[in-house]
């Protein structure tokens, strides 16, 4: 029988937030267990941030080939061409889902459920209380959005993603599963309950106790997953992995890259850095039917981009034969086969920009050697911390290097000009919510979290769109999103303005669209919650772009966009 797969993946915590990899403060009793019980790579790299970490983890390309290259900006969308980790499970007969933080894109076709996921509970963008999430989430008692339908949950964030991915094993446990957990803790805002900072607040600063307790109660999780699957029968058949999605947010006090304060398993930078504290990351794969439980450790070279092929090995699953993958089939490595493994180089980098720069925040690796932004040489074996440049003495192996990264520049920069567009007037998607966390353009400043729409950002851009049919659409302008329902105008009440709390008053005077080279004005009144635009579009691509003018001239775009098509073009003789 195929083996049923259990994925968690938590969310800016990095190597050294375990205390089996080391960390003297934290507890994650559970999680250690599952480090003493597994096959461990110790050698693992991901992207230094979120969802470039999961474009390679879902399609085994490299992240910036797959048009995911960002965080936020429209670069965080995974081109529709691609053939996705789920997409293979479905075709092959496994029940499909994701439980907490996809980061690969909120519209048509880029949402888990257009994605191979049969069963799909998330929150919006990168994090919960980002723009595109449902508004007013906090981590606590939120509503969460079910293949696209708003609903409410009880209790931490944390806890609903493990309770509904075990409600999903439950009722598919007679078939093969495929059951995607990725917590969106412990990602900022650090918002945990006081019992679990408490914990850590008599020895840490006040982030990093809340950022511990965060992972404490992932791990409690952990534990409630692993017997819950030993009391279903189901864990001696099942491959529970655990990894995490980039180098620590808040472990660690650095200067100059270097830890000053905390714990990071002795490495150099963090979360966004190209040293190995930003994409080194714990990697555990526990499988009792295969043996892999025996606590061992693999220090070969390993990515992310390697979790698809060695899935698809590990579950013998068939993969459409004009998919190439980047990434290497690791069975054989975990197996213990005494096959020759021949040494690669690899590479990863942090492009958090519009269009990607050359050799920016670049790490070319192979064996005991990286490669730092084209430059800067380490030895890993003599300098585990990264301290000592010795690229003048090792010309040669700087110059091998840097033709790898050649070549793999040339490989995934070829697409990096094509629009990757949000569908409108599609019937996945009847009514399309555009959000100010996707917009493009030159000025990466876009207003991604619901604190800056609190604070009324000025910002503004456009956003690519794909007009599915040909026919009138209208287009409805927000400040507030509609589950806020207040005028454009209006301030929220409070002594304070947040992620949470608050919301500043905006005089916006006129409001304008500009769209497949028509242009639209209008005036607002202080009444007014939204602005609505009757256009007919033609299918294809084209941008959108919007305008709310105060009256000092101050310019925003309309944070939220709701698109429908309200009816077809009419045929003519």
């Amino acid at each position: 029988m195929q083996p049923n797969v259990v994925f968690i993946i938590t969310d800016d915590q990095g190597y050294g937030d375990l205390g089996c990899t080391g960390n003297p403060v934290i507890s994650t009793p559970n999680i250690d267990q599952l480090y003493k019980e597994s096959v461990r790579f110790t050698d693992f790299h991901v992207g230094p941030t979120c969802a470039p970490t999961r474009a390679g983890l879902m399609t085994g390309h490299f992240h910036n080939s797959t048009g995911v290259w960002h965080t936020i900006g429209g670069r965080s969308l995974l081109r529709r061409d691609e053939i996705s980790l789920a997409d293979v499970f479905r075709a092959n007969g496994y029940r499909t889902g994701i439980f907490g933080k996809w980061h690969l894109g909120d519209n048509y076709p880029y949402r888990p459920q257009d994605r191979g996921f049969d069963e799909a509970v998330v929150h919006g963008g990168g994090g919960i209380g980002q723009t595109p999430d449902y508004w007013g989430n906090d981590y606590f008692d939120d509503t969460y959005y079910n293949k696209g339908t708003a609903e409410p949950h009880e209790g931490y964030c944390t806890d609903v993603w493990f309770r509904l991915g075990m409600d999903f094993i439950t009722r598919n446990q007679d078939t093969p599963f495929f059951c995607y957990i990725p917590t969106n803790a412990p990602h900022g805002p650090f918002q945990v309950d006081d019992a679990y900072a408490d914990l850590y607040r008599d020895t840490e600063p006040e982030e990093r106790a809340r950022f511990y307790g965060m992972i404490t109660n992932i791990d409690e999780n952990v534990g409630r997953l692993r017997a819950f699957l030993e009391e279903a029968g189901l864990a001696d058949n099942t491959i529970l992995i655990f990894m995490t999605d980039n180098g620590t947010a808040a472990g660690c006090t650095l200067e100059d890259g270097f830890v000053v304060d905390g714990y990071n398993a002795g490495m150099r930078g963090q979360k966004g850095s190209p040293y190995e504290g930003g994409h080194r990351v714990p990697f555990f794969l526990h499988w009792p039917a295969m043996g892999f439980t025996d606590g061992r450790d693999i220090d070969t070279l390993t990515a992310n981009v390697d979790f698809m092929p060695t899935l698809l090995e590990l579950c013998g699953l068939d993969m459409p034969q004009h998919v190439d993958l980047d990434g290497r089939n690791l069975c054989p490595l975990l197996e213990e086969k005494r096959t020759p493994w021949e040494e690669r180089f690899l590479v990863t980098d942090s492009q958090r920009i519009p269009m990607p720069i050359k050799w920016k925040d670049s790490a070319v690796m192979k064996g005991k050697w990286r490669l730092i932004n084209g430059c800067e040489l380490y030895d890993l074996t003599e300098d585990p911390e990264q301290r000592n440049n010795c690229a003048e003495e090792n010309g040669e192996v700087v110059g091998t290097m840097r033709a790898a990264y050649n070549a793999w520049w040339e490989k995934v920069s070829d697409q990096f000009e094509e629009e990757i567009p949000i569908s409108i007037g599609s019937e996945q998607e009847p009514t399309a919510r555009i959000t100010s966390h996707d917009w493009r353009g030159d000025n990466p400043e876009c207003a991604w979290n619901q604190g800056q729409i609190r604070a009324g950002k000025e910002c503004n851009s456009y956003v690519e769109l794909f007009v599915e049919a040909t026919g009138t659409y209208a287009f409805e302008l927000r400040r507030w999103p509609e589950e806020e329902d207040r005028p454009l105008t209006e301030g929220i009440p409070g002594e304070m303005i947040d992620w949470f709390t608050g919301g500043k008053a905006l005089s916006i005077r006129e409001a304008a669209i500009r769209v497949q080279g028509q242009e639209k004005t209008t005036q607002v009144s202080p009444e007014d919650k939204a602005i609505t635009f009757s256009l007919q579009l033609e299918r294809g691509p084209t941008h959108l772009q919007t305008y709310f003018v105060d009256e000092a001239g101050s310019v925003r775009g309309a944070y939220y966009v709701y698109v429908t098509k309200t009816r077809l073009a009419v045929a003519t003789e």
